[in-house]
């Protein structure tokens, strides 16, 4: 099938070059804008306890808020608030409620801190386009408004809240995303530049990958409106890595293979037929395992995570039809000029580093794969540290940032959890009205809670049937010690609620802890499903029931491996409280995902030596000599890609950086290299039952008919009497 798709392309390269052009251009035209979501609680099931929470809340009191954004107040001399000064906060709060700002709804005074140092003003703002970019757009107008009218006066207004940390958040982004994509661009035209020494070769998947994104951010586009799936903006840095990354990777497997058959002595649109032919089933079967693993995510409970998936996965089926069709089609019509002005294409290297490699794992198997496995046991003794932390706002930007810096003042000079305190809604079962003589007691057992600053019955619906406890923590809403706390204040609330009533818990806080239960539900769901859906794809490959297990257990260590190195680095070196609950999700779409390509090209660059008449033993150290280049420039180029994320300044972005490239590391250099081969020339033949995918098969005549993997390839200059390579 792969060798039909050559011929056809590289028959017709125009064609096919102008029929990506028309896709592209309709595609992008016609596909439609979508709004970007970041509000963590529109990604979470009805069923969880705080979201029934929420909607409990807009029933029963339509008019209380948690408030989007929160003007923080003090003198500029840092002295305690006077008379004139609280005046001018009424007059700011006032008068910034007559602004009628976008998305603003209310604007109500809060409440001097304990010590007089501080005040606030309090900003309801829609909760439909919460974590939207109109509230990001709406607290940069309050921000500037609020600082005019604090102008003249004693007092230093600051904005903060989850609107102004948005804004924060996205001015800091761009920071990141430029580096990234910079440091994407320059990384890959830097290391093709030093591997094949050719400009165009360096230059074209850019170009080619570039045209590639617009057609799958257009098909992304389509799926999330024509599905209704939420549109996530954390998606848009991380597909710019998994289309340059996944499709530099395609672009080199079929590149070094091109190379390979012209030095057999191939003529030019020959020998890119034959690099498809070859090449083109491994790439199908990485591509396939990559997008499984990715559409996997669609069993999550998290909205992003749902999102996320098919947008991936769709990037990557994009990638895999250019790297069948668009790159052959222009690499054929250019030739052997792809190469110039290098010369060094027309004859094989000695590959001495790689040969020796390879002569290491032939020659002891068994020590090369217990020392690999055991660098991957010992890097996984590491997750057992594993602590994850809900901060992202403090996570993906600088403390000195606005936001930042009222949260921190808001925790000294208030209880910590004011700024988003917990609400404890208790209802009658039976519609009647609750029997009020009963809520000092409710509210003092909840203040009792260990984490819990305070507690009180703040108002009663109309209709007496929903009381409303404000419960305000010791701790910050995100942090891990708040989310233990509500999980107590839960207990108790359920617990202690008097006879005939039931209790919801909301809040930021609670939020969390559902987000934080929903992640580790998907945790067992999502990686069983797509390590078997992976296991599926690499059995059919390779025709084989034994050699999947190993590969996905090898897999399952580069994981482990890659997160037990991050909890060292990051929460043990660096003293961080936990690493970002999102990580190990981002490990899993790169470190499994993508991973488990360099696994499956070495592998089937192992099964083909074997086919040429080689045992096992032999066949591994042939699969290191002629693939490991290729694995080793490809993992380069993605580690060091996601490395400039860790210079874009925060934490989030340092972790994911990282874990990323540490993770595609391991796999390229650790697993595919040593661990797998070695493995497989262990297990010897008894690797491919039941099939006999291993076995010498007879060539078609002459080289254009040469089977997919079978037979080997004439003229290369280390070809023994035998008709093997030596």
């Amino acid at each position: 099938m792969f060798r039909r798709i050559g011929n056809a392309v590289v028959r017709h390269p125009i064609w096919t070059i102008v029929a990506w052009l028309i896709a592209a251009v309709a595609i992008v035209a016609t596909a439609p804008s979508l709004p970007s979501n970041s509000d963590e609680s529109s990604f979470l099931p009805k069923s969880y306890e705080s979201i029934q929470a929420a909607q409990l809340q807009e029933k029963a009191f339509p008019s209380a808020f948690t408030p989007s954004a929160i003007v923080l107040y003090q003198r500029t001399d840092g002295g305690k608030l006077t008379a004139a000064d609280l005046r001018d906060v009424t007059r700011i709060s006032s008068e910034l409620g007559e602004k009628r700002i976008d998305q603003v709804q209310k604007v109500v005074p809060g409440r001097p801190s304990k010590d007089g140092r501080y005040d606030l003003t309090l900003v309801q703002m829609d909760s439909k386009t919460a974590g939207q970019p109109e509230q990001a757009d709406a607290a940069k107008e309050l921000r500037d408004e609020a600082k005019k009218l604090a102008k003249g006066t004693d007092l230093e207004a600051k904005l903060g809240g989850s609107a102004a940390q948005a804004l924060d958040q996205q001015d800091s982004s761009k920071r990141g995303e430029a580096l990234i994509g910079l440091g994407t661009f320059g990384i890959i035209l830097i290391t093709l530049l030093i591997i094949f020494r050719a400009p165009i070769l360096a230059v074209l998947p850019l170009v080619l990958i570039g045209l590639v994104s617009a057609v799958a951010n257009g098909l992304i586009a389509y799926a999330t409106k024509l599905f209704g799936l939420e549109a996530n903006s954390s998606i848009s840095s991380i597909l710019i890595v998994v289309l340059f990354g996944v499709g530099t990777d395609y672009f080199l497997f079929l590149i070094f293979r091109y190379r390979e058959s012209l030095r057999a002595g191939d003529e030019p649109k020959e020998a890119m037929v034959n690099a498809v032919g070859r090449v083109g089933e491994a790439i199908a079967s990485a591509a396939g395992a990559v997008i499984i693993a990715f559409l996997a995510l669609v069993l999550s409970t998290l909205g992003f995570l749902k999102q996320m998936g098919p947008a991936l996965a769709i990037a990557v089926g994009a990638t895999l039809v250019a790297g069948l069709t668009l790159i052959p089609a222009v690499v054929s019509l250019i030739g052997p000029k792809v190469f110039w002005p290098s010369k060094s294409w027309k004859t094989e290297p000695e590959n001495a580093r790689f040969a020796a490699l390879g002569r290491g794992v032939q020659r002891r198997p068994a020590l090369t794969a217990v020392v690999s496995g055991l660098v991957l046991l010992v890097l996984s003794l590491g997750t057992l540290g594993y602590k994850a932390t809900f901060d992202l706002a403090s996570g993906s930007m600088p403390k000195t940032k606005e936001s930042m810096v009222v949260q921190d003042e808001m925790q000294k000079a208030y209880s910590a959890g004011a700024a988003a305190p917990t609400d404890v809604y208790l209802s009658s079962t039976d519609g009647k009205p609750l029997d009020t003589s009963a809520f000092d007691a409710y509210a003092r057992k909840l203040g009792a809670v260990d984490g819990v600053a305070s507690a009180r019955m703040t108002q009663l619906n109309k209709a007496g049937t929903t009381a409303d406890f404000t419960v305000t923590l010791k701790y910050e809403a995100s942090t891990d010690k708040a989310i233990d706390a509500v999980g107590r204040v839960r207990d108790v609330a359920h617990d202690e609620a008097p006879e005939g009533t039931k209790a919801l818990v909301g809040g930021m806080s609670s939020i969390y802890k559902d987000i934080n239960a929903a992640v580790n539900h998907d945790y067992r769901t999502v990686f069983p499903v797509a390590a078997a859906l992976i296991m599926v794809i690499l059995g059919l490959l390779l025709r084989s029931v034994v050699a999947p297990w190993y590969l996905i257990a090898s897999v399952g260590l580069g994981f482990g491996a890659t997160l037990g190195a991050t909890v060292w680095i990051f929460q043990d070196a660096q003293g961080h409280s936990g690493l970002m609950f999102m990580l190990p999700v981002i490990m899993y779409l790169f470190v499994v995902a993508i991973g488990t390509d360099y696994n499956i090209l070495m592998i089937a660059r192992l099964r083909e030596e074997a086919r040429e008449g080689r045992e096992p033993r032999e066949a591994a150290g042939r699969a290191l000599r002629h693939a490991g280049p290729t694995v080793a420039a490809a993992g380069f180029i993605l580690a060091a890609t996601f490395a400039t994320m860790m210079l874009a300044g925060n934490s989030l972005l340092s972790e994911m950086g990282f874990a990323v490239s540490f993770g595609i590391a391991v796999a390229a250099f650790v697993m595919a290299m040593f661990f797998t081969p070695s493995l497989t020339a262990l297990i010897g033949h008894a690797a491919w039952w039941p099939g006999h995918a291993d076995r010498a098969e007879v060539p078609a005549t002459g080289t254009g008919a040469t089977a997919v993997g079978s037979g080997p390839v004439r003229g290369e200059e280390d070809r023994d009497p035998a008709g093997r390579r030596g």
